[in-house]
């Protein structure tokens, strides 16, 4: 198999970003529908409708990710034992900023919402970058 032409890669990576995004926005929808459903139409507990809304969520994103975004690269239980690892290191990274600007900007409506906005880029950026390159990599193309 040839590799694309170097001027493609970036249009690809471009593509790839944008339908991710849109996934994003998916699952997002989904997840708040499941945590609204359980709280508000039956009565579940906050933490553990929030909890299961992120867990339907992660589900939903993985599956779209895989079929929608990048390459299937692997069986599934390769690709969703890994999509779990970098959406944990995501999650980490994403508390770790938040802290930080936290601390940096203080908590003044305006600066909170500067440090939720960096705080969501890292974990989008990380979890994109992971993807494409470990979680849906075509096993061939892995190192190990």
């Amino acid at each position: 198999m040839t590799e694309p032409p170097v001027a493609a890669l970036p249009i690809d990576i471009a593509v790839s970003f944008v339908r991710f995004m849109l996934v994003g926005a998916v699952n997002t929808a989904v997840g708040l529908a499941v945590i609204l459903g359980l709280q508000l139409g039956l009565g579940v507990k906050a933490q553990l409708a929030n909890a299961s809304g992120y867990a339907v969520g992660l589900v939903v994103s993985f599956t779209l990710n895989r079929r929608l975004v990048f390459s299937p690269g692997g069986t599934v239980r390769r690709t969703a034992g890994r999509y779990g690892l970098v959406a944990l290191a995501g999650f980490t990274l994403n508390q770790l900023v938040l802290a930080g600007a936290d601390r940096l900007f203080g908590r003044q409506p305006l600066a909170a919402g500067a440090a939720q906005c960096l705080a969501v880029a890292s974990y989008t950026a990380v979890l994109f970058v992971l993807c494409h390159g470990w979680v849906f990599r075509e096993p061939s193309a892995d190192p190990a």
